[in-house]
């Protein structure tokens, strides 16, 4: 399917005049100057351009590529200590089993709490804890991906305080930072509970008929518990290890807050936490070496998608279409009335969204040409980052450009087009509300101007 995008893009690079704005650098970042589109020479993709693309997204993408084998290889040793599955086994043991709705609903908020205040890559390690959960629980690994990836997605995407679109929105925009969150924190709240809802009737469905499990054939090897619920507890190593496991995450939160660390400095948090633990467990540098080797061919997989849903990023770029694509939507928009193109200004960023998977990144390239549009058809500020924010963060459910939902997806074993089976209901059902929220912000005059 990805490999059906790169060439559609190769086609479409054919057929769209290139096109490209003129940029100038802010604060260290390119921002698109309103009004400078202007076509440019056409460089359509050849057959050789194509496959370059590939390789190309790989180098693109390498930061991504290693924070996957880096958390994958922290939660196999983690998991060959025996941590992560005494600690499970004794959280529902404690919580008990015949509350595991209830759990179910309480892991949902809680990976969409972390979604909202910690961010998206930051969370990739803590994504197999639920594949862990979701199967001592008597549920799937879609379930689990349900959990966590929707869950962080969902709070990360809607985010009221999210620095990638919110933040930028409102710093291009020249108004007060996160300003509006208590429209936007009903938004990803209402968000959330739908997503807990499908989960739960999901949950519901395959522990009255397990062969409509979405994941049936997936190995589950490494996240199943080996004893009864009944017979976990925590060891005073097990509570020494899970000790530097968060301490880990908190030096790599302070450093994400206060010294703006980003992927590189979290693998690195990873590997230092994956040292630790191996020596805290007392293992031998040898199965150390094991663990790591093993751990590095589960997720390898998932690594190899990354670079390749990268690949589509970089065919638009290598197309010079991306640019065109934003400058035609924005041209359509202004011929709309005021309340439908609300809507469709949050439709046009999830197609963009596609092509231009970072939420700063679009936000510098779409939001410097959607504000003065958005003005000219009597949005308001506020509501023009809001349809910015819906358009961006809804479409990460499914966007096969975005490396982060990839590498999550891949921490839980599952394949694409397997996600996208469980997801478009959730992701039409969002959308529904996120559209009422948005025209009602417009029925308000949400915001200062």
């Amino acid at each position: 399917m990805l490999f059906g995008i790169i060439i559609l893009t190769a086609v479409l690079s054919h057929i769209l005049p290139a096109g490209a704005f003129e940029r100038i650098l802010v604060e260290g970042r390119q921002r698109v100057v309103p009004g400078s589109y202007t076509l440019i020479e056409p460089t359509p993709l050849g057959f050789l351009d194509m496959f370059l693309a590939i390789p190309g997204g790989f180098k693109s993408a390498i930061s991504i590529i290693f924070v996957v084998l880096s958390s994958g290889i922290m939660f196999g040793v983690l998991e060959k200590s025996g941590m992560i599955e005494s600690a499970v086994g004794t959280f529902v043991k404690k919580l008990g089993h015949e509350r595991r709705i209830l759990i179910v609903v309480l892991m949902t908020y809680l990976f969409g709490l972390l979604g909202v205040f910690v961010g998206y890559e930051n969370n990739i390690a803590l994504v197999p804890i639920a594949a862990v959960t979701s199967l001592a629980l008597g549920g799937d690994l879609m379930l689990a991906a349900a959990i966590a990836v929707g869950g962080i997605t969902v709070g990360f995407g809607l985010s009221p305080v999210n620095p990638y679109t919110v933040g930028t929105g409102h710093t291009i925009a020249e108004m007060p930072i996160f300003s509006g969150w208590e429209l936007r924190s009903v938004l990803v709240f209402l968000a959330l509970t739908v997503l807990a809802v499908i989960n739960v009737r999901y949950f519901k469905r395959i522990i009255k008929d397990p062969s409509k499990s979405l994941s049936l054939g997936i190995d589950t090897k490494g996240f199943e518990l080996s004893k009864e619920i009944h017979e976990y507890k925590m060891s005073a190593n097990n509570y020494l290890i899970m000790g530097i496991f968060l301490s880990g995450i908190i030096v790599m939160l302070y450093g994400v807050f206060n010294y703006h660390w980003f992927i590189d400095e979290i693998s690195s948090i990873f590997l230092m936490v994956t040292i630790a633990a191996g020596l805290a467990s007392r293992m031998s540098g040898r199965v150390i070496g094991e663990t790591v080797l093993k751990s590095v061919g589960v997720v390898a997989p998932g690594a190899f998608m990354v670079g390749f849903a990268t690949a589509i990023k970089v065919a638009m770029e290598m197309g010079n279409i991306s640019d065109t694509i934003a400058f035609e939507l924005s041209e359509v928009l202004s011929t709309l009335p005021t309340y439908a193109s609300a809507v469709s200004m949050s439709i046009a960023q999830s197609g963009i969204n596609l092509m231009i998977p970072s939420g700063s990144g679009q936000a510098f390239a779409t939001l410097p040409i959607m504000i003065p549009l958005g003005e000219v058809l009597g949005l308001t500020r506020q509501t023009t980052i809001l349809a910015f924010q819906i358009g961006d963060g809804v479409t990460n459910l499914f966007n096969p450009a975005l490396g982060g939902l990839i590498a999550m997806l891949a921490m839980c074993r599952i394949p694409f087009d397997k996600w996208l089976r469980f997801v478009f209901p959730l992701v039409g059902v969002i959308l529904v509300i996120s559209w009422i929220v948005l025209l009602f912000s417009v029925s308000i005059n949400w915001g200062p101007a």
